[in-house]
């Protein structure tokens, strides 16, 4: 079996706490029994994009097991790519060109995509995005995990689906033509999710820097929706050898 550590949103430097918050969670990640196939952070690393939330993330972010990290909506291409990457240049594009990135497993494939824009909250795929992905899945004929920040679809909490991803149609044609995903993995909500899309699970990582509350728990706008009390929170997604997936949660006491 396949087993994918899922963490998101850890936001270093958003608040005191931020960086012990995602320091526990390593250091839980480390102390495991078992060897896991991945270590997948779906964005919204640094909370201001600044080279020294990202110098602090370089630091805390390490791990033991495998570990794909990509960008989300607060992150900045450039300083991510330098703090995170170690990349100064690029051999074929800008520097604030969309990070992808791959690790290919002895018994899976992990396609870490940037979906984030520039300058604004929502997000999106690029057609280069877009036509890297479709290279990663058709090379393979592994199970291949597509992993990105931003929810492509309504998650019912009015402040998180202003924000989510625009124009998943391409992405669902694009996975339409590739039966080898076995699941999508994305972040930004700051809550747990399990849904479906383009016919595949769709999971969402829970926060790491904080939790967001449903409107039925009172989590109606941005002020009320994010709650700094509630403990870091990581997710579990396995999938066994008759290609059926399992998602677990875990809280985590910083």
């Amino acid at each position: 079996m396949i087993v994918i550590a899922h963490l998101s949103d850890v936001h270093i430097g958003a608040t005191p706490e931020s960086a012990g918050r995602a320091g526990a969670v390593m250091r839980y990640l480390d102390a495991l029994p078992y060897d896991l196939d991945a270590v997948l952070v779906t964005g919204d690393i640094a909370d201001h994009g600044l080279a020294e939330e990202y110098a602090e993330a370089a630091k805390i972010l390490t791990s033991r097991h495998p570990l794909l990290i990509g960008p989300g909506n607060h992150d900045v291409r450039e300083e991510f790519r330098k703090g995170l990457l170690g990349e100064r240049e690029r051999s074929s594009g800008p520097m604030n060109g969309p990070i992808n990135q791959v690790h290919r497993g002895e018994r899976a494939v992990f396609a870490m995509c940037d979906s984030s824009i520039p300058g604004e909250n929502p997000g999106h795929l690029d057609d280069e995005t877009l036509a890297w992905l479709d290279g990663v899945l058709a090379g393979t004929d592994l199970p291949v995990f597509v992993a990105f920040h931003h929810p492509p679809v309504l998650l019912h909490s009015a402040p998180l689906d202003g924000i989510r991803m625009h124009r998943p149609e391409p992405l669902e044609a694009l996975l339409a033509a590739h039966p080898n995903v076995p699941a999508v993995l994305v972040g930004h909500a700051h809550m747990g999710v399990a849904t479906t899309f383009a016919g595949r699970p769709l999971l969402v990582a829970p926060g790491v820097v904080s939790a967001a509350l449903l409107p039925w728990e009172g989590g109606v706008s941005f002020d009320t929706c994010i709650n700094y009390d509630l403990p870091p929170s990581i997710a579990f997604h396995v999938l066994d050898d008759e290609g059926r997936m399992t998602t677990y949660h875990r809280v985590i006491m910083p």
